[in-house]
This record gives C-alpha cells, sequence and structure tokens, in this order.
C-alpha cells in the first residue's frame, strides 16, 4: 500500500497537467477561431479544478493505479477531464476548424511530454541530492508516458476522439458527414478495441516509438 500511495504521489502532477492542458489547448484555439464558449464558461485555464471529471479524472484513475500495481505487478493507468464545449457554428470553416481545435490536445501534450523530458535532464543535471534525483526522474518519466499515451490514443481516427475530428477535417464535405455518423457509436468501438487487445497492438508500439523519440532528442 505504501508502494501504491508513492506512485500516487508522484504520478497526481503529471497526470492532472496532462489532462488539464489537453482540455485548456481545445478551448483556447477554438476562442482564437472564433468561438468563445469555453472563455466564457472558464475553462482556458491552467486550474484544473475547472477541468476535472470525478469519474474520469480522479476514480478511474486511482483505481488502475491500485488495480494494476497489486494484480499486474506493474503501473497502468487512464483518465479524461471534462470536454471542452466548443460550437463549430462560430467557426468560418467548421469541419477545418473543428480539426484544428481537436489537433491542439495531442499537439499540447506532444509538448507536455517534451519539457518532461528536459525535467529530467535539468533534474540529473542541477541537483545533486541522488535519492531526490531518482524521484523526480521517476515524475518525468510518468509525465512523459501519460501524455504519450494520451496523444496516441486520442489521436486514434474514431469519432469522438481528436483523431476523428482531424480524419472529417481533411475529408470533402459529404464524406465528412457520413464519417460522423458513427460517432455515437465510438466509445462502444473503442471499448470492443480494449478488450480483445488490438488496442492495445495498436497503441503499444507507437507509445514505446514516441518515447524513444522525445527521450532522444530531449533527455541528455
Amino acid at each position: 500500500m505504501q508502494e501504491i500511495l508513492y506512485y500516487i504521489l508522484i504520478g497526481v502532477v503529471p497526470v492532472l497537467l496532462a489532462i488539464t492542458l489537453h482540455e485548456a489547448a481545445h478551448g483556447f484555439v477554438a476562442d482564437k477561431l472564433g468561438d468563445p464558449t469555453a472563455r466564457k464558461l472558464g475553462r482556458i485555464t491552467l486550474n484544473p479544478i475547472k477541468h476535472i471529471d470525478l469519474q474520469g479524472t480522479i476514480f478511474i484513475p486511482l483505481m488502475m493505479i491500485i488495480l494494476s500495481k497489486m494484480l499486474l505487478g506493474t503501473l497502468l493507468v487512464f483518465g479524461w477531464a471534462k470536454p471542452v464545449p466548443v460550437d463549430p457554428r462560430h467557426f468560418k470553416q467548421p469541419l477545418l476548424d473543428m480539426a484544428l481545435v481537436a489537433l491542439a490536445g495531442p499537439g499540447s501534450n506532444f509538448v507536455m511530454a517534451s519539457l518532461w523530458a528536459l525535467f529530467i535532464s535539468l533534474s540529473t543535471s542541477l541537483v545533486s541530492d541522488r535519492s531526490i534525483v531518482e524521484h523526480l526522474i521517476f515524475m518525468g518519466e510518468i509525465g512523459i508516458f501519460f501524455n504519450v499515451l494520451l496523444m496516441v490514443l486520442t489521436l486514434l481516427p474514431l469519432p469522438p476522439l481528436d483523431g476523428g475530428r482531424i480524419v472529417a477535417g481533411v475529408l470533402p464535405k459529404q464524406l465528412a458527414m457520413a464519417y460522423l455518423r458513427i460517432e455515437p457509436y465510438g466509445f462502444f468501438i473503442l471499448l470492443a478495441l480494449l478488450f480483445s487487445g488490438v488496442l492495445g497492438k495498436i497503441l503499444l508500439p507507437l507509445i514505446y516509438q514516441f518515447q524513444a523519440i522525445i527521450s532522444a532528442i530531449f533527455i541528455f
């Protein structure tokens, strides 16, 4: 239980930052493209309280940390925040602008993963106490992994995920409308991919590849 508590304490900052900045980035880009909905609701903020979903941001990540550590002996964590509301009626090019808004979320995760890699480098260079450095490195590793996981997962070309919005933005309008009709079933498709093991086979190689690239560039 001490080990589980340690993982929770060391991981809370990177996980909360990954989730809240992802959503804030959506709102920020939507506002720049003409939709003030997120700004008026106070969702373009780094305050995690504004973005927290009790189930997706707190309960499920905590349960995944506890159960994965107890049952699998390794750390698996996933979660989500309250989606930022976006009204495409304010956009000049609704499908394309929605694609840009969608891209902002995983884009922010790539930036954050890179910053956590730099955090590891700075920690090893500037902190002399080895025991403290080990904790900081582990925090940075969680930050890299969780941000890359969130980026890769949300880029899957499946509505309502960000990747689905991006695909719709580059398709001809008629095809995009037909493609977006699968959105009500997207969550169930995702669950089917998860429990069949297909999702892991798709995501894990991509996650490891992006982790390796980011570490090679930013950890020195």
